[in-house]
Parts: C-alpha cells; structure tokens; sequence
C-alpha cells in the first residue's frame, strides 16, 4: 500500500505544480538577465509538497474506497468487450 501510496503522491506532483503559478512578469517583480519567462516569481516547495499530499491522500483514499467496495471493476471498463 505504501508503494501505491508513493506512486500516487508523485503523479499529484504533476497535477498540483500549475496551481497558482505567477511568473515575475505577472507578480510584478524584476526579471533577471538570464531567466526564463515562465519560471515562477515564488516557489514554494512546501507548501506545494503540502498541497500534493493532501491530493494524494484524497485520491488514495478514493483508490482504497473503491477497492474495498468495488464500485467500478475491471469488468465494468472493458471497451473490447467480453473475451
């Protein structure tokens, strides 16, 4: 479960990162020769890494749910239909 859990946790990372991303254009700040335009104004690895365990703990707990009581089966998605 814990290996699951990690899996879950670093796929959230994709989802959370875009949340709430300035970029120093945006933020008002002056730009650095050299740097990206799209590189954000402030990051803030914990609170992202906050962000993204609260996310993954919710899907996982969702994961669990449905293993526990099987709500939506392998069966249930099988687009080729039956074998």
């Amino acid at each position: 479960m814990l290996a699951i859990y990690v899996l879950f946790w670093a796929f959230s990372v994709f989802l959370v990162l875009p949340w709430g991303v300035r970029t120093t254009h945006e933020a008002g700040g002056v730009i650095v020769p050299g740097q990206a335009d799209s590189a954000p104004h402030d990051f803030r690895l914990g609170r992202i890494a906050g962000r993204v365990t609260i996310v993954a703990t919710l899907l996982f707990a969702l994961f669990l749910a449905n293993y526990r009581f099987g709500w939506l089966t392998p069966e249930m998605i099988n687009v080729l239909g039956p074998r």
